[in-house]
């Protein structure tokens, strides 16, 4: 047998052992009550549809052909009251405190009926995701507990994302493009916080967001290096709403421009400043950048889920049709041409529901969700009665030491292989996904024809809806260059990225 030293030096190689099996690392270490819960959601996900999305996916589709500007409240407000908004917020911070990882189990089964639904609870997320990255407790708590007072009183409070720009889009997600984008939207130092002037664009759920997490650079020359984020509230002076786009897909969704002249953000409301936070143990650019991916290494997985929703809905249209169609007087799923493009149809959701759900068995391990996701407090936040939670925890979330113990257990002890395992995968979950699902409706077309293209069977939808997931978190190209920064180019010192 090997030796230990022979046994790693071996695995470390390329690829490495961590990097191949995740799955089989984490599962004695992640709590089995993450499978129950993970079934619990599911069958909520299910009532959800037969509910709430199926009668209404029509119906909205319509609305906002009709009517571009048309805000989906009545949806919005119909999540809220099940508890949708706060399901994965930690009860740390007054959420029901579901494991974040079965939010792609949900967001799949959703999509599968509905992109554009499954988007307008899913992207609140994104905003649940970039406030906590940079692990400023105090905001975090401030934040989620105003998401569920609006649970509380019937007025939902959502948290949207604005970091695209009118001249940067996929560049703002990589410091080492930022600086080549067209950065406009400055945040200039005053006295106690910030002043902003810019704007934002293609911002999901804008609209209907109380609580937008902004990126903003202190020196537009240099933003890979000056990065400041922000939590600005609707109504804020100096912020307010542009246009609404007018989208091929995904349409139920706003997604909105934000516009800021002058806008007052005061140092409370910042979540994440380099210059103003205890020196983390990177530099600045790096710092940033395990910020974002932090965030992306989640929220890709999460537009894998999208996808596979997007792959199974347009497979189970098919397979519908196949069943109750004859073409030469037999059942077209008969056919055994049909039989092999349906086959091939189930394999796209089969392996892009392996690569999300692989990425987010990294985010347990080594990533996002890795402090949650241990046994002792797992267990421990999930049977604490509120009231402790209430009167004895919650009170300490104000002080600074307890940012700094999180910074430290998060940020500062989490590898560079660690950010790189996390990040290549979530990137490979997003652009293989995304890619099967687009290709999964062109064969659903394929296959129904003229019948494909009807409203009312919702073949043509989930095309429409899916191209979407190729643009969003990243373009496909971006992340396809991000796997191989992360999980190809490490090994070859000669391998530039970002260079050209």
């Amino acid at each position: 047998m090997l030796s230990r030293a022979e046994e790693k030096s071996l695995l470390a190689k390329s690829p490495a052992f961590d990097d191949m099996f995740v799955s089989l690392s984490s599962a004695p270490k992640l709590p089995a009550g993450l499978v129950r819960e993970t079934r619990q959601v599911m069958a909520l996900a299910r009532k959800f549809n037969d509910e709430v999305v199926r009668p209404y996916v029509r119906e909205l589709d319509l609305a906002m052909h009709d009517n571009p500007d048309f805000l989906p409240y009545e949806f919005v407000s119909r999540a809220n009251e099940w508890g949708l908004y706060t399901l994965w917020i930690p009860r740390l911070f007054g959420g029901r405190g579901y494991n974040m990882a079965s939010m792609s189990v949900f967001v799949e089964e959703i999509g599968s009926v509905c992109l554009a639904m499954a988007n307008l609870i899913g992207v609140h997320y994104l905003g649940v995701a970039t406030l906590c990255a940079p692990w400023n407790v105090r905001m975090i708590n401030r934040v989620c507990r105003d998401v569920a007072a609006g649970e509380k009183s019937g007025v939902p409070c959502l948290i949207s994302l604005a970091i695209t720009e009118p001249g940067a889009g996929t560049d703002v997600e990589e410091v080492d493009l930022s600086d080549k984008g067209n950065i406009t939207c400055h945040a200039k130092r005053v006295d106690g916080g910030y002043l902003v002037n810019g704007s934002k664009i293609f911002i999901s759920n804008g609209h209907i967001s109380t609580w937008h997490m902004l990126i903003a650079y202190t020196d537009l020359k240099k933003p890979s290096e000056n990065t400041v984020m922000m939590a600005v509230r609707t109504g804020t002076k100096g912020f307010s709403f542009g246009r609404m786009e007018h989208k091929m897909g995904q349409k139920g969704c706003p997604a909105s421009e934000l516009i800021f002249k002058d806008c007052f953000i005061a140092d409370e409301d910042v979540c994440y400043d380099w210059n103003q936070a205890a020196p983390p143990k990177r530099g600045r650019k790096a710092a940033t950048q395990q910020v974002i991916d932090f965030v992306v290494s989640a929220t890709r997985a999460g537009v894998g889920a999208f996808a596979t929703g997007a792959a199974r809905g347009a497979f189970e249209e098919a397979l519908a049709f196949a069943a109750e169609t004859r073409v030469n007087g037999r059942l077209l799923i008969n056919h055994e041409w049909a039989q092999s493009l349906l086959a091939e149809m189930y394999k796209n959701v089969v392996t892009s529901r392996l690569a999300y759900m692989e990425t987010n068995y990294a985010n347990g391990l080594y990533g996002f969700f890795r402090l949650m996701h241990q046994k002792l407090i797992f267990y421990y936040l999930k049977h604490v009665p509120t009231i402790i939670i209430e009167k004895f925890i919650a009170p300490l979330l104000d002080s600074p030491t307890v940012t700094r113990i999180f910074r430290h257990v998060m940020a500062d002890r989490q590898t560079d292989d660690e950010i790189h395992r996390c990040s290549g995968l979530a990137s490979l979950a997003k652009f293989a996904s995304s890619d099967a699902g687009i290709r999964n409706c062109h064969l659903a077309l394929d296959l129904m024809g003229q019948a494909g293209l009807r409203h009312d069977r919702r073949a043509e939808k989930f095309l429409r809806d899916a191209k979407l997931l190729q643009i969003y978190e990243g373009t496909n190209q971006l992340n396809r260059l991000n796997l191989f920064k992360c999980l190809i180019g490490r090994d070859y010192p000669q391998a530039n990225v970002f260079e050209e």
